[in-house]
């Protein structure tokens, strides 16, 4: 069953993607990509972009590019490890963008690479993601 953004949209109802404003706007054959608003639900108190919702868009990104590899019903996927690189602060009021991309897919684990970036295209952060794949 192939997967297209709207199938997203629906999938991520009442859940933390959705509270914070996450979308998903692009897929290829080797990323996912989606943004994330910079505003009263992802800041802290000194109005930047949290660290912490920058994790959040990169494990929303890499667990959902996980589920788009591995036969559904047979296999999920859930987050393993995560580690965070914060390079540049973002001013509340901007839009991030995270790209999802393969290091490993694996029978047992996938790692990914995501890189957020701001509406320069400067890069933000840079976070690296383990997934372990489970027999449902």
């Amino acid at each position: 069953m192939a997967f297209s953004v709207d199938d997203f949209k629906q999938m991520n109802r009442d859940c933390a993607v959705e509270h914070l404003g996450i979308e998903i706007t692009e897929m290829g054959d080797d990323f996912l990509r989606g943004t994330m608003p910079v505003d009263h639900r992802t800041v802290q108190p000194f109005r930047m972009l949290h660290g912490g919702a920058s994790v959040l868009l990169a494990e929303s990104l890499g667990s959902l590019a996980s589920f788009l590899c591995v036969e559904k019903g047979k296999y999920y996927c859930v987050g393993q490890s995560i580690n965070a690189n914060h390079i540049r602060g973002v001013k509340e009021g901007g839009t991030v963008t995270g790209t999802a991309k393969a290091v490993h897919i694996g029978r047992r684990s996938h790692v990914w690479e995501i890189k957020i970036t701001d509406n320069q295209n400067k890069l933000v952060c840079v976070c690296r993601l383990t997934m372990a794949v489970i027999p449902v």
